[in-house]
């Protein structure tokens, strides 16, 4: 760190800048977001080592974090990842607590023809794959193993992401990118949201 340095400032205060006008773009169609300074949103460079095998004491990426509860909400987020080769935005809620992931099924079990219209529909779909990640073998606890939005509730982690290239990084087109693709992702924030708008704050998706 201390050879590279200059390069590292020089770096993370262009990221810095392009997460100001990643809230600012935001803000438009999340006015909660509005008071938000990149500070609030951009993770530490240095790792957590206490409890990891990875004993490096850098991160090797930049990352930042848009979410009303901020960095450590449990609630939904918007999310920004810059590494050379690894990029990616994405959204939505990783590994949810216990009481926040049965809230969310019983959100998908009320009302998981809107999540499947959300996740169907062709803009949607232009941008994201579909939720990922990790999923139970089985129907979870309490719910019929023919249950009409079995996919959805089987799910661990509600998150979507999209690929960012190094040139969109490189030549700054990344920050519009991910910005046109969190508003595509709103409906599936939204819904999110409505699920676990109760919870208090915790680990939220990165």
């Amino acid at each position: 760190m201390d050879a590279n340095k200059d390069w590292y400032r020089k770096n993370r205060e262009r990221f810095l800048e392009d997460v100001a006008w990643m809230i600012a773009n935001i803000s438009e169609w999340e006015p909660g977001f509005a008071s938000f300074q990149p500070k609030d949103c951009v993770f530490r460079q240095n790792r957590d080592v206490r409890f990891s095998a990875n004993k490096d004491p850098y991160k090797t990426n930049f990352a930042a974090y848009f979410a009303l509860g901020g960095k450590k909400s449990m609630g939904p987020g918007y999310y920004v990842h810059v590494q050379p080769g690894q990029s990616f935005f994405a959204g939505g809620i990783w590994m949810p607590e216990a009481d926040s992931l049965k809230k969310i099924r019983q959100e998908i079990d009320y009302s998981g023809h809107e999540l499947r219209e959300i996740l169907e529909a062709t803009s949607f779909k232009s941008v994201f794959k579909g939720i990922e990640g990790e999923q139970l073998k089985s129907a979870p606890k309490g719910f019929d193993s023919e249950h009409p939005y079995l996919d959805l509730l089987r799910f661990k982690s509600f998150i979507v992401s999209s690929p960012l290239s190094d040139k969109e990084i490189e030549d700054g087109s990344y920050k519009e990118k991910a910005v046109e693709g969190f508003k595509i992702m709103k409906p599936f924030h939204d819904f999110l949201s409505r699920a676990v708008e109760d919870s208090e704050t915790g680990e939220g998706l990165l």
